[in-house]
């Protein structure tokens, strides 16, 4: 019997360097590197229509929409991690090769079976850490259905829900208002349950 290699830290710097000669996406969590899964269909449909909606009415206005293909960095404590959101935007002008971003102010996660536990566990607990953050949107696959997580006085976050096709979020944070319907454009909902990623 042979002893399981033992995986050693690596540094950011490593990480970021590594990140842009990958043909595919990692995330980086307190010095390791975990390779993400492709998306389904029905995930990069859904991504899309959020990017596409939000990308549209931020038209002329000073936060920046970014895809899935942004990383976002999240602070110690208590370790350094690098995240890939379905879709964020900003405040804060970043370089033209910025490969991610310091200081979000909305952040969206497309929730799946095999991306759930992280995206209201660790990715959840990490992005209300940060402190240009305004919204955490978690959107689900299932259903139309999105939960929010809205900073509020100080350091405290309000969990909401928005569900069905006709809601409307309203995130005046980013001086928008976000329609179901346009989240879950072209969406159909089955009772299947989802195997995404």
């Amino acid at each position: 019997m042979t002893a399981a290699k033992k995986r050693s830290p690596i540094s950011v710097e490593e990480y970021l360097a590594g990140e842009e000669i990958s043909s595919i996406k990692h995330e980086y969590r307190g010095g390791y590197v975990y390779a993400m899964a492709g998306a389904r269909s029905l995930h990069n449909e859904i991504a899309t229509n959020i990017t596409v909606a939000v990308g549209g009415r931020l038209r002329g206005k000073r936060c920046r929409p970014y895809n899935s293909d942004m990383k976002v960095r999240v602070p110690p404590p208590p370790y350094e991690r690098f995240f890939y959101p379905d879709a964020s935007g900003t405040y804060r002008p970043i370089e033209p090769d910025a490969a991610y971003l310091k200081e979000p102010v909305v952040l969206f996660e497309v929730l799946s079976k095999g991306t759930r536990r992280i995206d209201e566990g660790e990715k959840h607990d990490g992005y209300l850490t940060i402190p240009s953050l305004r919204i955490y949107a978690l959107v689900e696959q299932e259903s139309a259905l999105v939960t929010v997580f809205r900073r509020r006085q100080g350091n405290e976050f309000e969990r909401e829900v928005h569900d069905g096709l006709s809601a409307i979020i309203g995130m005046p944070e980013i001086d928008i208002d976000l329609p179901l319907a346009e989240i879950y454009e072209r969406i159909e909902f089955t009772s299947e349950p989802d195997d995404d990623e």
